[in-house]
């Protein structure tokens, strides 16, 4: 079944409309959707290295974009759209505390929450909430989303067949590491 997946999703990779989606799927996973734009990059890259570049810059430009739309949900509707968010991923209670600590860390929270697996969502959100400079914003979340998304690439790029026999003879294993670090990005939300 794995395997029938795992072909499918290579096999859409490849597709006209998938820089499209992956656009779609990028802008709202920085304000609202849980899944990460690597899930539809990573095989678009192993089906078309030569697209690499292009396919990082498509991901980098929509989550920007929609990192923006956290922003604004955070500064506008935060009673109405952000707090049921944030409540959703367990950091409903902490807020007003949270607000003077995380703009004494802007740069950093939003860097780190960038590159790493931590749901970007959040930062966007509460960057907005805690009133942070929208230039600082904008300028790190470029800096952050493109590292991030260009790393990806150079190291699809580079070593796409290697990585894609990897995946293809160890698709368990794979679909395994990411459960536990997507799950691990939640937990890390939740009690931090």
């Amino acid at each position: 079944m794995l395997k029938r997946l795992y072909d499918r999703t290579m096999a859409l990779a490849d597709h006209p409309q998938a820089l499209w989606v992956l656009a779609i799927v990028a802008f709202v996973e920085s304000s609202v959707f849980p899944i990460p734009p690597d899930v539809l990059m990573i095989p678009m890259i192993l089906a078309n290295p030569r697209r690499a570049w292009l396919i990082a810059l498509v991901a980098t430009a929509a989550s920007v974009i929609g990192g923006m739309l956290g922003y604004a949900i955070g500064a506008l509707f935060y009673d109405s759209i952000g707090e049921p968010i944030l409540a959703a991923l367990g950091k409903g209670d902490a807020m007003a505390a949270f607000n003077t600590k995380f703009n004494d860390l802007g740069f950093w929270a939003v860097l780190t929450a960038g590159i790493t697996p931590f749901p970007y969502k959040v930062i966007t959100i509460m960057s907005g909430w805690t009133g942070m400079p929208l230039g600082t914003f904008i300028v790190t979340s470029i800096l952050a989303r493109s590292l991030r998304f260009f790393l990806v690439a150079a190291l699809l790029r580079q070593f796409g067949a290697p990585v894609r026999d990897f995946i293809e003879k160890r698709l368990g294993l794979v679909l395994t590491l990411f459960v536990v670090i997507l799950v691990g990005g939640f937990y890390l939300v939740k009690f931090l």
